[in-house]
């Protein structure tokens, strides 16, 4: 049994590299739910155990989809995720919530379908659309205007509307970007028909497609548009449901299916309503949101942590079809982790044909007692990877046998497969395993990783067939094999270069990407970041111990473990070397003391803990975290034990009700900024610097 320190360790390094799947890689391998569940299960311990929150936890802030391959800006109104609730019970718990802050003054609900696309900022100035910014992190997102200005349905200039005299002229409008299923479904033949992969789903293909770097490209892209928040300084807006038809006004293209609601009752009935009636719809939906309706009492409402009080998502529950089990595939990855996979009798599911599905592990199968020739149910929540859900044990044949796990991979080696103490995992531990090759260097060369455009997953199964491509270090070996390259099928002399022109790209990724890439297990990207910048050379880290390891508060004992027999397997040095030897960039360049803008540590600063909240008038948070850990102090974005102080703006709201609660210190914008005047006065040297 493990402890809650171990459990929230072991969420944590799920929901961060689900995170990286779904918002990076845009890949996901979970549901929503799913991932939901893990994400309640962690907020109820961080509740229980308050000493055991941390600054980067899962809980703490809103997923990210920042990509190093645009301009980061920051969002002037934060781009706050959602609460979930998939039942009755927790809508009118958020109803009674509203209710009971409000003090019982009227109020209306708006409630609108909840496109299951990407959220994106556009902003206007003058009437002309001047930037479209990703979510990112909700604080800050990647700046994609050229792509943005593809998408038909956005308009370059807005028409002339005037409020009460006041031409509207200045603004941020938000959106959710998507792709009708038909047209997704014509664009994914189209693919198949050039021998081209297809997209998993609309919502993938989407975040894709904005993120490509050639705006030409994007847009042939089906991308729409529907837009559903409007912030302005050029007059006072007064309720969210006149701002959409304002926006309508404008150009905008707003869904139709909107409802203002007198009552919850109200609004449970439009989600029961639209939950019967998603299918019909020509895009994809995954639920219901609802917003109190004047923008005062949203105001008054506030927000906690990531997520609004004033509004809420209600999902839909997954869909589900029905078709028969022909047979039990294995597939391994890259660890050698063996993952077995339902062959269906192919079955039209949420818009796509499904005709495979996930089984998880061996357990899974038999808990479900899953059988091959069995009718079961499938259910694809959040259209990602389905998985079989239940077995329809009434229509099971009477010769049918219980399913027994195969005990030898499925590669030419049929090495045995093994299943470490403690894991729901079969393993093929072969170094050899061909499937985990491929996985290896696909991970490796992936967008996430070291970015090697044109070495995807058709050209690594290709040189893997070849025999010049048997691990990630070969790769940088493919130079010489350049004109054998230009001479394959479908190549040629053009993609030839390009491929080996990625290749040498990727020799100059920051240290980070590397680790990531060399595939240490439960080594996500998160972790690999602050591996990096922990210790700044590959070969330091190669050389840390466990204990050494498992004093950096994010890493705890099976990180630790992985990293240490990765770097005690003479075969993994031996790549590391040729990797090396090959150009790689094997460490990021260390900071110089004498740039650091003369600052020095304090020992008011120094060691401490400082958690920011409210609105300051002087800085951004950012702006404030970065000069308290110049002078040596770090910052956290939630209130624990281990705080030493919390920094309150104005309308601070939980995190100064939870500082008074544990005793911690409490100062103000103005003493913060005497503090940060203290330190840089006092710099050796003299004179104050300025900035």
């Amino acid at each position: 049994m493990s402890t809650p320190s171990q459990r929230v360790q072991t969420l944590r390094e799920q929901l961060n590299e689900h995170n990286y799947r779904y918002y990076v890689l845009n890949a996901p391998t979970i549901s929503d739910r799913e991932f939901d569940v893990l994400l309640e299960e962690l907020q109820a311990l961080e509740a229980e155990h308050p000493e055991l929150v941390t600054s980067d936890s899962p809980t703490q802030r809103v997923g990210s989809d920042l990509s190093d391959q645009f301009p980061t800006v920051a969002h002037a109104h934060p781009m706050l995720s959602l609460a979930n609730t998939y039942s009755e019970e927790e809508a009118r718990e958020f109803d009674r919530r509203v209710r009971e802050r409000l003090d019982n003054e009227s109020f209306h609900y708006t409630a609108e379908l909840k496109i299951d696309g990407v959220a994106i900022s556009l902003i206007y100035e003058d009437g002309l659309l001047t930037r479209g910014v990703t979510r990112g992190n909700g604080e800050e997102g990647d700046d994609i205007t050229p792509n943005v200005r593809t998408i038909n349905s956005i308009p370059l200039r807005v028409r002339d509307t005037e409020v009460h005299g006041t031409k509207l002229r200045n603004f941020e409008v938000r959106g959710e970007v998507y792709m009708r299923v038909e047209e997704f479904n014509a664009m994914n033949r189209e693919r198949e028909g050039r021998g081209e992969k297809a997209f998993a789903n609309p919502r993938n293909s989407t975040a894709g497609s904005l993120k490509m770097l050639d705006p030409k490209l994007v847009a042939e892209r089906p991308l729409k548009i529907f837009i559903y928040s409007l912030f302005t300084n050029d007059l006072e807006l007064r309720s969210h449901y006149i701002n959409l038809d304002l926006l309508k006004e404008l150009g905008f293209r707003v869904n139709p299916y909107v409802q203002l609601c007198g009552t919850i009752d109200d609004v449970l009935t439009y989600w029961r309503e639209w939950e019967e009636k998603r299918e019909t719809l020509p895009y994809e939906v995954d639920g219901v949101v609802v917003k109190v309706d004047s923008l005062e009492q949203q105001e008054k409402l506030g927000q906690i942590s990531k997520s609004p009080r004033w509004a809420m998502a209600w999902k839909f529950e997954t869909l589900t079809a029905r078709t028969k089990l022909n047979d039990i595939a294995t597939q391994v990855g890259r660890s050698g982790r063996v993952t077995p996979v339902a062959e269906l009798e192919p079955v039209f599911l949420a818009g796509s044909t499904v005709s495979r599905a996930t089984l998880h592990n061996a357990d899974f199968i038999a808990e479900l007692d899953v059988r091959i020739g069995d009718m079961v149910e499938i259910e694809k929540g959040g259209d990602v990877i389905p998985k079989v859900n239940r077995v329809i044990l009434d229509e099971r044949a009477d010769n049918s046998e219980p399913y027994t796990f195969p005990v030898t991979c499925p590669c030419p080696l049929n090495s045995t497969l093994i299943r470490p103490e403690g894991e729901a995992n079969y393993f093929c531990a072969h170094n050899e395993c061909p499937w985990q090759l491929r996985g290896r260097i696909e991970h490796y060369a992936s967008r996430g990783a070291m970015d090697i455009e044109g070495l995807g997953e058709k050209v690594v199964d290709q040189f893997v067939t070849l025999g010049w491509l048997n691990n990630v270090a070969d790769i940088y070996d493919l130079r010489d094999r350049r004109n054998e390259i230009a001479e394959l099928q479908r190549w040629g002399e053009k993609s030839a270069d390009n491929l080996l022109e990625g290749i040498e790209k990727s020799k100059t990724q920051p240290l980070w990407r590397l680790i990531f890439g060399l595939g240490i297990r439960h080594v996500g990207a998160s972790v690999a970041r602050i591996l990096a910048k922990k210790y700044s050379q590959l070969e330091r880290l190669a050389e840390a111990t466990q204990e050494e390891l498992e004093e950096i508060n994010e890493i705890g004992p099976h990180i630790a473990n992985s990293i240490v027999d990765f770097f005690e397997d003479t075969n993994n040095l031996y790549r590391i070397k040729r990797l090396h030897d090959a150009g790689l960039r094997m460490g990021d360049p260390e900071p110089d003391p004498d740039e650091d803008e003369g600052y020095t540590r304090d020992a008011f600063f120094a060691e401490k803990t400082f958690v920011l909240t409210g609105t300051l008038n002087n800085f951004t948070r950012d702006e404030a975290a970065a000069e308290i850990e110049k002078r040596g102090g770090k910052t956290s974005s939630s209130v624990s034990k281990k705080t030493d102080y919390v920094v309150a703006g104005e309308k601070a709201g939980s995190k100064l009700e939870r500082a008074t609660q544990l005793g911690i210190k409490v100062i103000d914008e103005d003493e913060l900024a005497l503090r940060l005047h203290h330190v840089h006065e006092n710099k050796p040297g003299g004179e104050p610097q300025n900035r």
